[in-house]
Protein backbone atom coordinates (compact mmCIF):
# COMPACT_ATOMS: atom_id res chain seq x y z
CA UNK A 1 0.00 0.00 0.00
CA UNK A 2 3.28 2.08 0.12
CA UNK A 3 2.56 5.57 -1.70
CA UNK A 4 -1.38 5.00 -1.88
CA UNK A 5 -1.87 8.46 0.48
CA UNK A 6 -4.69 8.74 2.70
CA UNK A 7 -6.85 9.65 -0.37
CA UNK A 8 -5.86 6.38 -2.15
CA UNK A 9 -6.80 4.22 0.68
CA UNK A 10 -9.85 5.54 1.16
CA UNK A 11 -10.50 4.62 -2.43
CA UNK A 12 -9.35 1.12 -2.59
CA UNK A 13 -11.12 0.67 0.98
CA UNK A 14 -13.86 1.80 -0.84
CA UNK A 15 -13.75 -0.41 -4.07
CA UNK A 16 -13.09 -3.16 -1.65
CA UNK A 17 -16.65 -2.37 0.10
CA UNK A 18 -18.41 -2.18 -3.29
CA UNK A 19 -16.67 -5.45 -4.77
CA UNK A 20 -18.22 -9.01 -4.78
CA UNK A 21 -18.15 -11.96 -2.36
CA UNK A 22 -16.65 -15.06 -4.45
CA UNK A 23 -17.63 -19.04 -4.26
CA UNK A 24 -16.09 -21.72 -4.43
CA UNK A 25 -17.80 -24.69 -4.04
CA UNK A 26 -16.73 -28.16 -3.38
CA UNK A 27 -18.06 -29.72 -6.45
CA UNK A 28 -21.43 -29.03 -8.37
CA UNK A 29 -23.80 -31.32 -6.78
CA UNK A 30 -27.23 -29.02 -6.06
CA UNK A 31 -26.63 -28.61 -2.71
CA UNK A 32 -22.70 -27.28 -2.90
CA UNK A 33 -23.58 -25.10 -6.20
CA UNK A 34 -26.89 -23.78 -5.44
CA UNK A 35 -25.67 -20.79 -4.14
CA UNK A 36 -24.24 -20.21 -7.25
CA UNK A 37 -27.61 -19.37 -8.86
CA UNK A 38 -29.29 -17.19 -5.72
CA UNK A 39 -27.69 -13.77 -7.20
CA UNK A 40 -25.57 -13.16 -3.90
CA UNK A 41 -22.38 -14.28 -5.21
CA UNK A 42 -19.80 -15.02 -7.90
CA UNK A 43 -18.78 -18.57 -9.09
CA UNK A 44 -16.42 -19.90 -11.40
CA UNK A 45 -17.44 -20.68 -14.51
CA UNK A 46 -19.73 -23.85 -14.55
CA UNK A 47 -17.59 -25.47 -16.90
CA UNK A 48 -15.06 -25.73 -14.50
CA UNK A 49 -16.73 -28.12 -12.77
CA UNK A 50 -17.26 -31.82 -14.47
CA UNK A 51 -19.60 -33.83 -12.25
CA UNK A 52 -17.82 -36.66 -10.98
CA UNK A 53 -15.01 -36.48 -12.90
CA UNK A 54 -13.64 -33.41 -10.62
CA UNK A 55 -13.43 -29.96 -11.54
CA UNK A 56 -10.51 -28.19 -13.62
CA UNK A 57 -8.03 -27.21 -11.22
CA UNK A 58 -6.16 -24.79 -13.69
CA UNK A 59 -9.63 -22.96 -14.64
CA UNK A 60 -10.40 -22.88 -11.00
CA UNK A 61 -6.78 -21.49 -10.09
CA UNK A 62 -6.99 -19.09 -13.37
CA UNK A 63 -10.43 -17.73 -12.50
CA UNK A 64 -9.89 -17.14 -8.60
CA UNK A 65 -6.63 -15.03 -9.28
CA UNK A 66 -8.13 -13.26 -12.13
CA UNK A 67 -11.29 -12.01 -9.89
CA UNK A 68 -11.30 -9.45 -7.03
CA UNK A 69 -13.29 -9.58 -3.89
CA UNK A 70 -14.62 -8.87 -1.05
CA UNK A 71 -14.52 -12.17 0.24
CA UNK A 72 -14.01 -15.93 -0.79
CA UNK A 73 -15.70 -18.70 0.31
CA UNK A 74 -13.92 -21.66 -0.43
CA UNK A 75 -13.66 -25.10 -0.79
CA UNK A 76 -10.17 -26.36 0.03
CA UNK A 77 -11.01 -30.55 -0.89
CA UNK A 78 -12.19 -28.82 -5.04
CA UNK A 79 -8.54 -26.61 -5.00
CA UNK A 80 -6.40 -29.65 -3.79
CA UNK A 81 -7.47 -32.64 -5.36
CA UNK A 82 -10.67 -31.47 -7.42
CA UNK A 83 -13.69 -32.06 -4.81
CA UNK A 84 -15.04 -34.82 -2.16
CA UNK A 85 -15.05 -37.82 -4.59
CA UNK A 86 -11.81 -37.42 -5.82
CA UNK A 87 -10.11 -36.29 -2.38
CA UNK A 88 -10.91 -39.51 -0.69
CA UNK A 89 -9.02 -41.56 -3.26
CA UNK A 90 -6.99 -38.86 -5.59
CA UNK A 91 -3.12 -40.54 -5.31
CA UNK A 92 -1.18 -37.26 -4.44
CA UNK A 93 1.59 -36.40 -2.11
CA UNK A 94 0.52 -34.11 0.80
CA UNK A 95 3.36 -31.28 -0.14
CA UNK A 96 1.89 -31.28 -3.71
CA UNK A 97 -1.97 -30.93 -1.89
CA UNK A 98 -0.56 -28.26 0.13
CA UNK A 99 1.20 -26.32 -2.66
CA UNK A 100 -1.98 -26.42 -5.19
CA UNK A 101 -4.07 -24.31 -2.06
CA UNK A 102 -1.00 -21.90 -2.70
CA UNK A 103 -3.34 -19.54 -4.77
CA UNK A 104 -5.85 -18.83 -1.93
CA UNK A 105 -2.83 -16.77 0.01
CA UNK A 106 -1.89 -15.54 -3.38
CA UNK A 107 -5.61 -13.94 -3.79
CA UNK A 108 -5.96 -12.52 -0.10
CA UNK A 109 -2.13 -10.84 -0.98
CA UNK A 110 -3.73 -9.51 -4.49
CA UNK A 111 -7.26 -8.55 -3.36
CA UNK A 112 -7.48 -8.03 0.09
CA UNK A 113 -10.40 -9.69 0.93
CA UNK A 114 -10.91 -12.20 3.96
CA UNK A 115 -10.85 -16.03 3.42
CA UNK A 116 -13.88 -18.23 4.94
CA UNK A 117 -12.27 -21.60 4.36
CA UNK A 118 -13.43 -25.19 4.88
CA UNK A 119 -11.68 -28.20 4.29
CA UNK A 120 -13.38 -31.82 5.19
CA UNK A 121 -11.91 -34.67 7.60
CA UNK A 122 -12.40 -37.87 5.41
CA UNK A 123 -15.04 -40.61 6.26
CA UNK A 124 -13.83 -44.30 7.20
CA UNK A 125 -13.34 -45.50 3.86
CA UNK A 126 -11.21 -42.80 2.11
CA UNK A 127 -8.47 -44.29 0.72
CA UNK A 128 -5.69 -41.06 1.32
CA UNK A 129 -7.58 -40.94 5.04
CA UNK A 130 -3.77 -40.05 6.46
CA UNK A 131 -3.13 -37.68 3.67
CA UNK A 132 -6.21 -35.42 4.26
CA UNK A 133 -5.84 -35.47 7.57
CA UNK A 134 -2.05 -33.91 6.97
CA UNK A 135 -2.78 -31.19 4.85
CA UNK A 136 -5.52 -30.47 7.37
CA UNK A 137 -2.93 -30.18 10.16
CA UNK A 138 -0.47 -28.28 8.16
CA UNK A 139 -2.68 -25.40 8.13
CA UNK A 140 -3.00 -24.92 11.66
CA UNK A 141 -1.02 -21.29 11.26
CA UNK A 142 -3.27 -19.78 8.64
CA UNK A 143 -6.52 -19.06 10.72
CA UNK A 144 -3.77 -16.50 12.94
CA UNK A 145 -3.18 -14.95 9.47
CA UNK A 146 -6.03 -11.50 9.93
CA UNK A 147 -9.07 -11.72 7.58
CA UNK A 148 -8.51 -15.95 7.93
CA UNK A 149 -11.49 -18.31 9.16
CA UNK A 150 -10.60 -22.40 8.51
CA UNK A 151 -12.81 -24.68 9.52
CA UNK A 152 -12.94 -28.42 9.14
CA UNK A 153 -16.76 -30.65 8.65
CA UNK A 154 -16.14 -34.52 9.25
CA UNK A 155 -18.02 -36.47 6.01
CA UNK A 156 -20.30 -39.17 7.05
CA UNK A 157 -19.25 -40.59 10.47
CA UNK A 158 -20.84 -44.18 10.76
CA UNK A 159 -20.75 -45.54 14.25
CA UNK A 160 -17.37 -45.77 15.75
CA UNK A 161 -16.15 -43.88 13.11
CA UNK A 162 -12.41 -41.64 13.94
CA UNK A 163 -13.35 -38.43 12.37
CA UNK A 164 -15.31 -36.69 15.01
CA UNK A 165 -11.56 -37.46 16.99
CA UNK A 166 -9.32 -36.55 14.53
CA UNK A 167 -11.23 -33.53 14.04
CA UNK A 168 -11.19 -32.80 17.54
CA UNK A 169 -7.61 -32.65 17.51
CA UNK A 170 -7.29 -29.86 15.00
CA UNK A 171 -6.30 -26.20 16.26
CA UNK A 172 -9.17 -24.57 14.96
CA UNK A 173 -13.19 -25.19 14.48
CA UNK A 174 -14.74 -28.60 13.85
CA UNK A 175 -18.04 -30.15 13.26
CA UNK A 176 -20.13 -32.51 11.39
CA UNK A 177 -20.93 -32.12 7.72
CA UNK A 178 -19.81 -30.84 4.54
CA UNK A 179 -22.24 -30.51 1.41
CA UNK A 180 -23.75 -27.83 3.48
CA UNK A 181 -20.45 -25.82 4.59
CA UNK A 182 -20.19 -23.06 1.97
CA UNK A 183 -23.94 -22.52 2.41
CA UNK A 184 -23.24 -21.94 6.61
CA UNK A 185 -19.92 -20.05 5.28
CA UNK A 186 -21.78 -17.44 3.04
CA UNK A 187 -23.98 -16.71 5.84
CA UNK A 188 -21.18 -15.79 8.05
CA UNK A 189 -19.17 -13.94 5.33
CA UNK A 190 -22.55 -11.75 4.10
CA UNK A 191 -24.76 -11.97 7.85
CA UNK A 192 -22.58 -12.34 10.39
CA UNK A 193 -23.93 -12.03 14.01
CA UNK A 194 -27.64 -12.96 13.07
CA UNK A 195 -29.47 -13.64 16.24
CA UNK A 196 -30.85 -16.96 15.93
CA UNK A 197 -32.89 -18.81 18.40
CA UNK A 198 -33.19 -23.19 18.35
CA UNK A 199 -36.64 -24.94 19.38
CA UNK A 200 -36.56 -28.82 19.68
CA UNK A 201 -39.59 -31.00 18.54
CA UNK A 202 -38.67 -32.23 21.73
CA UNK A 203 -35.73 -31.44 24.17
CA UNK A 204 -34.60 -34.75 24.75
CA UNK A 205 -33.48 -34.50 20.74
CA UNK A 206 -30.63 -32.61 21.87
CA UNK A 207 -28.88 -35.04 23.30
CA UNK A 208 -29.68 -37.47 21.06
CA UNK A 209 -26.27 -39.04 18.73
CA UNK A 210 -27.62 -38.26 15.37
CA UNK A 211 -26.69 -40.63 12.09
CA UNK A 212 -23.49 -39.66 10.23
CA UNK A 213 -22.30 -37.20 12.97
CA UNK A 214 -21.19 -39.38 16.09
CA UNK A 215 -22.14 -36.23 18.67
CA UNK A 216 -25.10 -35.26 20.41
CA UNK A 217 -27.45 -33.11 18.63
CA UNK A 218 -27.26 -29.91 20.83
CA UNK A 219 -23.22 -29.97 19.99
CA UNK A 220 -23.96 -30.46 16.06
CA UNK A 221 -25.90 -27.31 16.25
CA UNK A 222 -23.82 -25.34 18.57
CA UNK A 223 -21.01 -26.17 15.97
CA UNK A 224 -23.58 -25.07 13.02
CA UNK A 225 -24.17 -21.55 14.81
CA UNK A 226 -20.34 -21.20 15.23
CA UNK A 227 -19.70 -21.34 11.78
CA UNK A 228 -22.66 -19.29 10.57
CA UNK A 229 -21.27 -16.61 13.29
CA UNK A 230 -24.79 -16.71 14.74
CA UNK A 231 -25.50 -15.34 18.04
CA UNK A 232 -27.32 -17.65 19.77
CA UNK A 233 -30.62 -16.01 21.86
CA UNK A 234 -33.65 -16.79 23.91
CA UNK A 235 -36.78 -16.59 22.46
CA UNK A 236 -37.80 -13.87 24.75
CA UNK A 237 -34.64 -11.82 23.11
CA UNK A 238 -36.48 -11.32 20.07
CA UNK A 239 -34.44 -13.15 17.26
CA UNK A 240 -33.97 -12.43 14.25
CA UNK A 241 -34.59 -16.17 12.89
CA UNK A 242 -36.00 -19.39 14.79
CA UNK A 243 -33.88 -22.55 13.67
CA UNK A 244 -36.73 -25.18 14.93
CA UNK A 245 -35.70 -28.78 14.86
CA UNK A 246 -37.85 -31.62 14.27
CA UNK A 247 -36.98 -35.06 14.94
CA UNK A 248 -40.09 -36.82 13.44
CA UNK A 249 -41.35 -38.15 16.84
CA UNK A 250 -44.68 -36.10 16.27
CA UNK A 251 -45.87 -33.94 13.30
CA UNK A 252 -49.10 -32.95 15.26
CA UNK A 253 -46.72 -31.45 17.71
CA UNK A 254 -44.83 -29.55 15.42
CA UNK A 255 -47.50 -27.80 13.96
CA UNK A 256 -48.94 -26.25 16.83
CA UNK A 257 -45.14 -25.44 17.63
CA UNK A 258 -44.74 -23.30 14.43
CA UNK A 259 -48.44 -22.40 14.72
CA UNK A 260 -47.22 -20.45 17.87
CA UNK A 261 -43.99 -19.28 16.55
CA UNK A 262 -44.26 -18.40 13.10
CA UNK A 263 -46.59 -15.08 13.65
CA UNK A 264 -43.75 -13.78 16.08
CA UNK A 265 -40.69 -14.94 14.06
CA UNK A 266 -39.14 -16.25 11.05
CA UNK A 267 -39.29 -19.88 11.32
CA UNK A 268 -36.68 -21.84 9.33
CA UNK A 269 -37.32 -25.87 9.72
CA UNK A 270 -34.84 -28.19 9.78
CA UNK A 271 -36.77 -31.97 9.26
CA UNK A 272 -34.33 -34.74 11.03
CA UNK A 273 -36.64 -37.15 10.93
CA UNK A 274 -34.74 -39.31 8.39
CA UNK A 275 -31.34 -39.23 6.60
CA UNK A 276 -31.77 -37.93 3.13
CA UNK A 277 -35.52 -37.18 3.36
CA UNK A 278 -38.26 -35.74 4.83
CA UNK A 279 -41.10 -36.39 7.05
CA UNK A 280 -44.62 -37.22 4.43
CA UNK A 281 -46.84 -36.53 7.49
CA UNK A 282 -45.44 -33.11 8.38
CA UNK A 283 -45.31 -32.14 4.92
CA UNK A 284 -48.65 -32.78 4.20
CA UNK A 285 -49.86 -30.64 7.54
CA UNK A 286 -47.50 -28.01 6.52
CA UNK A 287 -49.00 -27.69 2.67
CA UNK A 288 -52.62 -28.49 3.95
CA UNK A 289 -52.07 -25.51 6.63
CA UNK A 290 -50.66 -22.99 4.16
CA UNK A 291 -47.56 -23.20 6.22
CA UNK A 292 -44.96 -23.94 4.34
CA UNK A 293 -45.17 -21.05 2.02
CA UNK A 294 -44.71 -18.84 5.39
CA UNK A 295 -41.38 -20.67 6.31
CA UNK A 296 -37.99 -18.44 6.50
CA UNK A 297 -36.45 -21.73 5.36
CA UNK A 298 -36.76 -25.66 5.16
CA UNK A 299 -34.33 -28.51 4.48
CA UNK A 300 -34.41 -32.27 4.91
CA UNK A 301 -32.02 -33.50 1.93
CA UNK A 302 -29.36 -34.54 3.43
CA UNK A 303 -28.17 -35.13 7.22
CA UNK A 304 -28.73 -33.88 10.14
CA UNK A 305 -25.93 -30.80 10.29
CA UNK A 306 -26.42 -30.55 6.47
CA UNK A 307 -30.38 -29.84 7.23
CA UNK A 308 -29.30 -27.76 9.81
CA UNK A 309 -26.43 -25.83 7.74
CA UNK A 310 -29.07 -25.58 4.74
CA UNK A 311 -32.15 -24.66 7.02
CA UNK A 312 -29.77 -22.23 9.06
CA UNK A 313 -28.12 -20.57 6.02
CA UNK A 314 -31.09 -20.17 3.74
CA UNK A 315 -33.30 -18.62 6.32
CA UNK A 316 -30.85 -15.83 7.23
CA UNK A 317 -29.18 -14.89 3.37
CA UNK A 318 -33.06 -14.36 2.73
CA UNK A 319 -34.71 -12.33 5.67
CA UNK A 320 -37.12 -10.21 3.87
CA UNK A 321 -36.30 -10.79 0.40
CA UNK A 322 -39.67 -12.30 -0.28
CA UNK A 323 -39.11 -13.21 -3.55
CA UNK A 324 -35.52 -15.22 -2.42
CA UNK A 325 -37.30 -16.95 -0.06
CA UNK A 326 -39.83 -18.47 -1.88
CA UNK A 327 -37.71 -19.49 -4.50
CA UNK A 328 -35.41 -21.03 -2.02
CA UNK A 329 -38.60 -22.74 -0.31
CA UNK A 330 -39.81 -24.35 -4.09
CA UNK A 331 -36.11 -25.66 -4.28
CA UNK A 332 -35.99 -27.17 -1.16
CA UNK A 333 -39.37 -28.79 -1.85
CA UNK A 334 -38.03 -30.02 -5.03
CA UNK A 335 -35.37 -31.81 -3.00
CA UNK A 336 -38.10 -32.91 -0.09
CA UNK A 337 -40.06 -34.61 -3.22
CA UNK A 338 -37.09 -36.00 -5.21
CA UNK A 339 -36.59 -38.14 -1.86
CA UNK A 340 -40.06 -39.44 -1.65
CA UNK A 341 -40.89 -39.88 -5.35
CA UNK A 342 -38.17 -38.75 -7.90
CA UNK A 343 -35.24 -41.22 -6.42
CA UNK A 344 -37.26 -44.20 -5.91
CA UNK A 345 -38.82 -43.70 -9.17
CA UNK A 346 -35.54 -43.60 -11.67
CA UNK A 347 -33.63 -46.25 -9.22
CA UNK A 348 -36.69 -48.60 -10.06
CA UNK A 349 -36.68 -48.25 -13.84
CA UNK A 350 -33.02 -47.41 -14.74
CA UNK A 351 -29.26 -48.13 -14.45
CA UNK A 352 -26.93 -45.82 -13.54
CA UNK A 353 -25.03 -44.09 -15.41
CA UNK A 354 -28.38 -42.99 -16.08
CA UNK A 355 -30.10 -42.30 -19.46
CA UNK A 356 -31.44 -39.10 -21.01
CA UNK A 357 -34.89 -41.32 -20.70
CA UNK A 358 -34.85 -40.92 -16.91
CA UNK A 359 -35.91 -37.50 -17.24
CA UNK A 360 -39.22 -38.24 -17.78
CA UNK A 361 -39.72 -38.63 -13.85
CA UNK A 362 -40.34 -34.80 -14.19
CA UNK A 363 -44.03 -35.69 -15.35
CA UNK A 364 -44.58 -36.73 -11.84
CA UNK A 365 -43.95 -33.28 -10.15
CA UNK A 366 -47.46 -32.52 -8.54
CA UNK A 367 -47.29 -28.58 -9.28
CA UNK A 368 -47.10 -27.33 -5.43
CA UNK A 369 -48.36 -23.49 -4.57
CA UNK A 370 -46.53 -20.99 -2.79
CA UNK A 371 -48.17 -18.24 -1.72
CA UNK A 372 -50.12 -17.33 -4.85
CA UNK A 373 -47.35 -18.66 -6.93
CA UNK A 374 -47.44 -22.64 -9.17
CA UNK A 375 -44.31 -24.11 -8.46
CA UNK A 376 -43.16 -25.40 -12.40
CA UNK A 377 -40.80 -28.06 -13.02
CA UNK A 378 -39.60 -26.74 -16.46
CA UNK A 379 -36.82 -29.13 -16.34
CA UNK A 380 -33.95 -31.12 -14.97
CA UNK A 381 -31.15 -33.08 -15.21
CA UNK A 382 -28.58 -35.37 -13.31
CA UNK A 383 -25.43 -33.91 -13.02
CA UNK A 384 -23.52 -36.83 -12.12
CA UNK A 385 -25.35 -38.79 -13.87
CA UNK A 386 -26.61 -41.11 -10.92
CA UNK A 387 -30.60 -41.29 -8.96
CA UNK A 388 -28.87 -39.91 -5.93
CA UNK A 389 -29.23 -35.84 -6.29
CA UNK A 390 -31.06 -34.46 -9.54
CA UNK A 391 -30.64 -30.53 -10.67
CA UNK A 392 -33.96 -28.82 -10.67
CA UNK A 393 -34.88 -25.82 -13.24
CA UNK A 394 -38.18 -24.37 -11.66
CA UNK A 395 -40.04 -21.10 -12.09
CA UNK A 396 -43.03 -19.53 -9.71
CA UNK A 397 -46.10 -18.60 -12.23
CA UNK A 398 -48.67 -16.76 -10.65
CA UNK A 399 -51.13 -19.43 -9.82
CA UNK A 400 -54.36 -16.98 -10.98
CA UNK A 401 -52.91 -17.04 -14.26
CA UNK A 402 -52.77 -20.47 -14.58
CA UNK A 403 -56.10 -20.85 -13.61
CA UNK A 404 -57.61 -17.93 -15.81
CA UNK A 405 -55.33 -20.08 -18.64
CA UNK A 406 -57.01 -23.40 -17.60
CA UNK A 407 -60.38 -21.45 -18.05
CA UNK A 408 -59.63 -20.01 -21.60
CA UNK A 409 -58.52 -23.81 -22.57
Amino acid sequence: MRGLGLVGLFLWGLGLAQAPTLYLPLDDRPPNWAPCTWGLVVCPPKGAYRGSMGANLEALRAWLLATPGKGLVASLDVLAYGGLLQSRHLVLSAEDALARLGPLLSWKVRYGGDLFLFGVVPRWDARERERNLAVLRALASWPRLPGVYLEAVWDDALRNSPAPREAQTLPYPSRPGADEAGQVLLLRALRPGLRVAVAYEDGALAGRITPYEGIPLRDTVAGVLQSALAQRVSLTDGPDLVLYIYGGQNPRKAIQDLLRLMPRFPVALADLSRVNRGDPGLMAYLQGLGLYARLAAYASWGTPANNLGSALAQGGLFLGDQEGRLRRLAEAYFAYWWGEVGRLWVRARFPEPLPQEAQGVGALWAYPELDGYRVELRGLRFPWARAFEAEAILDLVPASAFRSRQLVE
